[in-house]
């Protein structure tokens, strides 16, 4: 076989005369080749480790140092004030001036740091302006403009800004108790409030203050007071289905699919994807994923979550799962009917093109063998409750063929579903194909995705894709910028040919994709049914609605001076109360990467503001007054929130520190039991220099979504695409007969509309008038 003849680099025989060697010289040239790109990568790295190391200086600026230290002392002056003669009596002349440099260089490069992260913790500039004001398009004083230029340096890389950025504080109890009292006034009922007030006093004046106090010191000690039990103990320690309740899903294109052939999306998907590990990713700083987009200057956002985008799993454990991340692989994990293959993505360094992908997926696709028994539906385990899945992966797949395949599914760089169905809005039923191409990419048929994986990719049978991304590593936005490039890069950038074929040559010799094998019991089999019963329960029972309201969009929305996020959301508030005839706890996310190691925050929209403009509006008063009190309040939250003043993450943290110490709180047992019935969550849109949306307007993302939260709630997720489209992303469940996504779909609508009626002004009686004479 080919890939045999190529693995072996030379044979020998031995003769009478001696060993007779018959050197390979095609397999030693391949493997020269990869060494030496693989040393080119290894060389690359370590410089990039240097200059983010030394940021925000420069390695240049060390001989710029040693260089004016020298001229100072050929000029008969002592710039160390006899530091360098103590250290001449140890060392040279000449080291010892290289010593003192560099630790005067050191010095420079802490100093300025400092000096960086004392500016970047000033968030003040949030608040400072008054009237319409977008939270994403804020100026800073020009002070500060200047200075953070100054520090920034021209070329940060990913992680250039890390040490710089600062640490997120621990709000004053008193400031978090008073803004949740303040955040559930709405809600509760005269003597409930009463109640929750009381419960409040007695948990500030007793065990708040202990438990405040360990805070604080965990914030003095660790990067980040909340991220890693945030990530523990919402995310891992969870032991039922991550499918749905956990994992979110991002779509294609809405109107387009670049190309009708699987293997030609699937091919430039994958290599679009390796092209933003490979050149994309370490640069992003410059390109917008690690920068909020503030005029004038830059605000550099923590980058942690980049670090496990790719070679990531999560392991299923008794008590919490684990996250495990490797090296770049140079392969990817592919399902198809039951099958799972492994297919090299690299060849002796070497990017394959993305027509030799295509070419390796067609073979794929081609394959007439049929799964092995227990293997078409094994993917099922990591839908299911992750309790029996440890069990089963520490008895049946730690040693042997099936540890060997288990390691290359977890290894690969990402994982691939090659769909056998057809999905999108298409034929005579745009509506309800769309909808169900939502609920494809957040559970699929239970067994066909890999959940665990970081990121699985889907290539639908007419060439539509999307993503399933697992959620304990990253949140949303980081998945939204990796999907934008690669849709981009797909439909721009790599391109098809006219028949609708990826572009670049083929090597025919390249050796076949490798089936991985396993070896399944009856005992696997059987948990595999169970667990694919229990996903199987939890999707069939997800509804899911996704329209684009096409109708107005920020363009519109910001003509009247308001936060086109305030304005979505004071609709939902609007659209919830109609359709349920109350309000509810509200959670919307909001990012905290303005300090290291940030992950989110909960904006808490259903505001006492909010409330009063949404009876107003049900009595038939259209009160623009209070509309910009409830947006503005609503602004207000937001910028708490992203500047560490957030409420609930303080109490979730207070929470966890009370089971540490084996204490009750019935204060805090009640805030962190309140379900949210209404999660929302805006996808941002981050790289519109991708998109020609003036030449090619139909190239429109669609977003992504989630499943809901509460069983008898609604989950919304939405992208303010261009200037005249918001795409929704509705989610509830069917065993609740009170809530319905395209009911609550159809309310969010009339919301919108009613919204800008009672934003825009009325004629008046002379111009109404006038307009009658006209006609």
């Amino acid at each position: 076989m080919a890939e045999a003849h190529q693995a072996v680099a030379f044979q020998f025989t031995i003769t009478p005369e001696g060993i007779d060697l018959r050197l390979s010289y095609q397999a030693l040239s391949q493997i020269y080749l990869s060494g030496l790109r693989s040393w080119k990568k290894r060389i690359s790295r370590m410089r990039n480790r240097v200059i983010k190391g030394v940021y925000p200086a420069s390695p240049s600026s060390w001989l710029f140092v040693v260089i004016a230290i020298l001229a100072t002392m050929y000029m008969r002056s002592d710039p160390s004030m006899g530091l360098i003669a103590k250290i001449q009596e140890h060392l040279p002349t000449m080291l010892s001036v290289l010593v003192f440099s560099t630790l005067l260089w050191l010095s420079l490069i802490l100093t300025l740091r400092f000096c960086l992260k004392l500016l970047l913790s000033y968030h003040r500039w949030m608040f400072e302006q008054h009237g319409f004001i977008d939270v994403l398009s804020l100026p800073l004083s020009p002070p500060s403009q200047t200075l953070v230029r100054l520090l920034s340096g021209r070329k940060p890389l990913l992680y250039s800004y890390q040490t710089s950025l600062p640490c997120l504080p621990v709000p004053p109890i008193k400031d978090t108790l008073e803004r949740y009292l303040e955040s559930v006034r709405p809600l509760l009922s005269g003597p409930g409030f009463q109640r929750m007030t009381v419960l409040a006093a007695q948990f500030e004046n007793s065990l708040g203050n202990r438990l405040q106090r360990y805070l604080k010191l965990k914030a003095l000690w660790a990067t980040n007071y909340v991220s890693d039990w945030w990530e523990e103990y919402i995310y891992l320690r969870g032991r039922g289905p991550i499918m749905v309740n956990s994992n979110y899903y991002g779509m294609d294109f809405l109107y387009v699919t670049p190309t009708p052939i699987q293997a030609a999306r699937a091919g430039n998907t994958i290599t679009a994807l390796l092209l933003y590990r490979r050149v994309r990713l370490p640069y992003t700083v410059c390109i917008g994923l690690l920068l909020l987009r503030v005029p004038g200057t830059v605000i550099p956002l923590c980058a942690a979550q980049c670090e496990r985008m790719f070679n990531t799993t999560r392991t299923p454990g008794e008590e919490t799962d684990v996250l495990q991340h490797w090296q770049d692989s140079e392969f990817v994990t592919v399902y198809h009917r039951g099958r799972y293959f492994r297919l090299w993505v690299y060849k002796a360094g070497r990017l394959l093109s993305p027509r030799e992908i295509e070419y390796q997926i067609q073979r794929i696709l081609d394959d007439p063998s049929p799964p092995g028994p227990g293997e078409d539906r094994l993917g099922a385990l990591t839908a299911g409750d992750r309790v029996p899945w440890c069990a089963v992966r520490k008895q049946y797949f730690s040693s042997g063929v099936n540890k060997r395949s288990l390691d290359c599914i977890e290894r690969a760089a990402f994982f691939v579903t090659l769909d056998d169905e057809e999905q999108g809005m298409m034929g005579e039923d745009p509506v309800g194909n769309l909808d169900r191409y939502a609920k494809s990419l957040l559970h699929g048929k239970c067994y066909d995705r890999w959940f665990d994986k970081s990121f699985s990719v889907v290539v639908y049978k007419n060439g539509k894709n999307g993503l399933n991304a697992e959620h304990s590593w990253a949140d949303a936005p980081t998945v939204a910028h990796l999907w934008e490039f690669t849709l981009a890069t797909d439909a721009f950038q790599l391109g098809y040919t006219e028949d609708g074929h990826c572009k670049g040559e083929v090597e025919r010799s390249l050796p076949p994709p490798q089936r991985l094998t396993w070896d399944i019991p009856v005992e696997v089999q059987e948990q595999v049914s169970i667990s694919l019963s229990v996903a199987q329960a939890l999707a069939d029972d997800v509804d899911c609605h996704v329209f684009p309201f096409r109708d107005f969009g920020k363009g519109r929305i910001k003509k009247l001076k308001i936060s086109p996020d305030a304005f979505i959301q004071l609709a939902l508030q609007l659209a919830y109360y109609r359709d349920r005839k109350t309000f509810c706890l509200t959670y919307e996310a909001s990012m905290t990467r303005l300090f290291r190691e940030g992950r989110t925050e909960t904006v808490r929209s259903c505001s006492n503001e909010g409330c009063a403009f949404v009876k107003a509006v049900e009595s038939g008063e259209h009160c623009r007054r209070l509309f910009r009190l409830a947006a503005e309040k609503h602004q207000n939250l937001y910028r708490l929130a992203m500047t560490g003043s957030g409420i609930d993450r303080h109490l979730f943290c207070l929470y966890v520190v009370s089971k540490y110490l084996g204490v009750e709180s019935p204060f805090l047992t009640e805030v962190l039991s309140e379900p949210w019935r209404l999660s929302t969550s805006q996808t941002p849109v981050q790289q519109l220099e991708l998109f020609d949306m003036k030449n090619h307007p139909d190239f429109i993302s669609l977003g992504g979504g989630f499943g809901p939260v509460a069983d008898d709630g609604y989950g919304v997720s939405y992208i303010i695409v261009g200037e005249d489209m918001i795409n929704y992303h509705v989610s509830c469940k069917h065993s609740f007969s009170e809530t319905d996504s395209h009911r609550f779909g159809a309310q969010i609508s009339r919301a919108l509309l009613d919204l800008l009626s009672v934003l825009t002004p009325a004629k008046t009686e002379n111009s109404q008038a006038q307009d009658k004479k006209q006609q």
